[in-house]
């Protein structure tokens, strides 16, 4: 299939998709359920991608493997998480805000969402439509960046789930494993998968397409949708998290700096990512 009408099919499947999310939201008001059809769809774009595209069978193989595990994964996690308790407090803050127009700016805010998995699919179908296998060094650090990124990602999220399971810990932050180097280690490693396209395409027609995704997810994490909003909340409502961010690294995993002073009473509770926040919030009886 040429790449131009598989393209246009991917983003038509995608819009229909979250439509459906769209109209479900409506009726149970949680419209947190975005986030797993959001990646589960994603995942399938790059079976799709794989199942369609002409280029070599070493690179179909890869975008199948690797974006359709990747989408599984998180997909299932996310759902896990957000279908049950209450909405996400970043659509319920939407809500709030938009008031009156929120059904009608929610279904604008789902297309979008459609828009941005369009462009992080450029990762799919580039190499999937390449004649060409790269390299050996290149295949290599490919597969070695996306089983690292999944890797660490499932890692984060089996430390956060461990330390909510343990009745001792209710009230306090995990800063086991990677929590204890990065104040947001999902978003890092998010972000590290799609640089394994761009590995894995370096120097093939095209290839320079897939700088896109990586540039584009860290932009909207780091700039714009995740940890500008979650930290302008959680410094005013989480007591010590000022200092969390003074010794913390916000998005690659560092050494924890030395903190400069120690406020009066101690050193504060840690704080971690909003997921974080809101899991506690919702285990709790």
């Amino acid at each position: 299939m040429p790449a131009v009408p598989a393209v246009a099919l991917a983003f038509a499947a995608l819009v229909i998709a979250f439509a459906a999310v769209w109209l479900v939201q409506r009726r149970t008001g949680n419209a947190g359920m975005i986030d797993p059809v959001w990646a589960l769809t994603l995942g399938g774009v790059a079976v799709f991608a794989a199942a369609v595209g002409p280029g070599a069978p070493l690179n179909r193989l890869a975008v199948a493997l690797g974006g359709g595990a990747w989408g599984l994964r998180l997909g299932v996690h996310l759902w896990r998480r957000n279908c049950r308790g209450p909405e996400d407090a970043r659509y319920a803050a939407l809500r709030e805000r938009w008031g009156e127009a929120a059904p009608r700016r929610m279904l604008g805010f789902f297309m979008l969402q459609a828009v941005i998995s369009i462009v992080l699919s450029i990762a799919f179908f580039v190499p999937a439509w390449q004649p060409q296998t790269p390299a050996i060094p290149a295949i290599v650090g490919a597969l070695g960046i996306g089983f690292a990124a999944l890797a660490g990602e499932a890692a984060a999220d089996r430390a956060l789930r461990s330390h909510l399971a343990d009745p001792a810990n209710r009230g306090l932050v995990c800063t086991r494993g990677w929590w204890r180097y990065s104040r947001h280690p999902n978003y890092f490693f998010e972000t590290l998968h799609w640089c394994a396209y761009t590995v894995w395409s370096a120097g093939q027609p095209w290839g320079w397409l897939t700088l896109v995704p990586p540039c584009a997810m860290a932009w909207l994490l780091l700039k714009l949708s995740g940890v500008p909003l979650l930290e302008a909340r959680l410094v005013h409502t989480r007591a010590g998290y000022r200092e969390y961010m003074a010794t913390t690294s916000a998005f690659v995993p560092w050494p924890v700096r030395r903190a400069a002073a120690s406020p009066p009473g101690g050193l504060p509770r840690r704080h971690g990512d909003a997921a974080q926040e809101r899991d506690e919030s919702q285990d709790r009886p």
